[in-house]
Parts: C-alpha cells; sequence; structure tokens
C-alpha cells in the first residue's frame, strides 16, 4: 500500500534545468564540436510502469548551437550561433540496481533567431556563397541521453542531439587554387551538438525502481 501511494504521488515529476552545450554545423566544410553554447529549461516525467523503469519527458528548452573556427584553415574567422527552443519528447529506461537512466527520442527545434556572428575567409583558398546565410526556421532532431542521481532530485544529464533533415540546403563552395576556381560543390547543413545539464526532480528521494517489486507481491497474494 505504502509504495502503490507514493507511486501515484510521483506519476508526473517536474523539473527544470541548466547547462552548456558544445556543437557543430555538418556540412560547412569545418570539424569538431568547438561551439559552446547554454541551455536551460523545464520538463516533466511521467512513469510508463509501475516499477519505474520505464518513463517518458517532454521539455520546453532554450538552446544555442553553431560552429565556431579561427585556425585559419579553411576560414580565417568563423562563428555562428544559433538560438532554438527545443521540444523534446523521450523514452527512458532506468536500471534498477545503479539507477543510471538511458533515454532515446526525437526532437523539434524552432530556429528564433538567424545566425548572427562573422564569417571571414580566405577566398583565395575555399569561398563559400554568403549571398544568403539564413538556416531554415525548423530543425528535427533525433537525441539520446545518459542520466544518473547525484543526490536525491538533482540529477547529471549528457545529451546528444543530431538533426534528421538539413537545417540549410545546398550550400555551395568553390575551391581556387592559384587563383584559379577548380571545383564547386553543394553541402546539406546539419546540427550536431552535445549538451551537460543539472536537473533537479521536484519530489524525487533519488530512489532506483523496484524491479519484480509487483511480480514478487502479487505472487504473494495468489499463494495465500
Amino acid at each position: 500500500m505504502g509504495y502503490a501511494q507514493r507511486h501515484n504521488q510521483q506519476l508526473i515529476q517536474a523539473y527544470p534545468s541548466i547547462g552548456f552545450t558544445v556543437s557543430q554545423i555538418e556540412g560547412d566544410e569545418l570539424k569538431g564540436f568547438k561551439k559552446w553554447g547554454v541551455t536551460t529549461g523545464v520538463g516533466a516525467m511521467v512513469n510508463l510502469s509501475p516499477s519505474e523503469m520505464f518513463k517518458m519527458s517532454v521539455e520546453a528548452d532554450f538552446t544555442q548551437r553553431g560552429t565556431f573556427n579561427n585556425s585559419g584553415t579553411p576560414y580565417s574567422l568563423y562563428d555562428f550561433t544559433l538560438n532554438y527552443v527545443d521540444i523534446p519528447l523521450m523514452f527512458h529506461f532506468q536500471e534498477p540496481v545503479g539507477g543510471v537512466e538511458f533515454g532515446l527520442g526525437v526532437d523539434y527545434g524552432r530556429l528564433v533567431q538567424q545566425p548572427h556572428g562573422l564569417l571571414k575567409y580566405n577566398p583565395l583558398a575555399l569561398m563559400p556563397d554568403t549571398s544568403n546565410l539564413s538556416f531554415l526556421k525548423n530543425d528535427f532532431a533525433i537525441v539520446a541521453n545518459l542520466r544518473f542521481t547525484i543526490w536525491n532530485g538533482l540529477k547529471f544529464d549528457l545529451r546528444y542531439h543530431r538533426s534528421i533533415l538539413p537545417v540549410k540546403h545546398q550550400w555551395q563552395f568553390t575551391q581556387y587554387v592559384n587563383a584559379q576556381e577548380t571545383n564547386t560543390w553543394y553541402n546539406d547543413c546539419y546540427n550536431q551538438s552535445v549538451s551537460v545539464r543539472l536537473l533537479y526532480v521536484i519530489g524525487d528521494d533519488g530512489h532506483k525502481p523496484k524491479a519484480g517489486y509487483y511480480r514478487h507481491h502479487h505472487s504473494k497474494k495468489r499463494r495465500r
């Protein structure tokens, strides 16, 4: 009875979150996660099973993504910031031994500000088309995360985000050798980011899922 009451009280749990992101734009002829940003938001978690091993969550987050490079290759300076409002819907499995939680789901991101920053390049090496640097308003992505409890309701969350549809279509790049154009190509661009966050789940005492509780409880009732 006591467990059932506690379970009902915690069917839906709310949480705020705050952290940072590191990201890149795949398709801009750069490699490496070098753009730092912030992420913050609120979420709600719903238990899907009596054991509390299976859960579903939905969030509303503000997240900064983008790209950065100042190495001179191929850009002398490239610093774009993309601000998104994200709504991730995820399903979670919390293993009962260590209490580590694994999540997988989808995310809808709405671009609330077009890229702001700087783009400087060497026109004698690689020249991107700068006539239109706008990105698509919608970002559809897959998200995966790993989460564990630090203390009671305070949790550490590591999340990976990757666009499944382009956020910019057919960005043109032209390569030059000895001031002569040698090659032109077009890339679709995708967001990729990793976020590290702290969450505080309201009303969570840090307990682990009760795997096998109901199976054991009902088997005892049948024997009676």
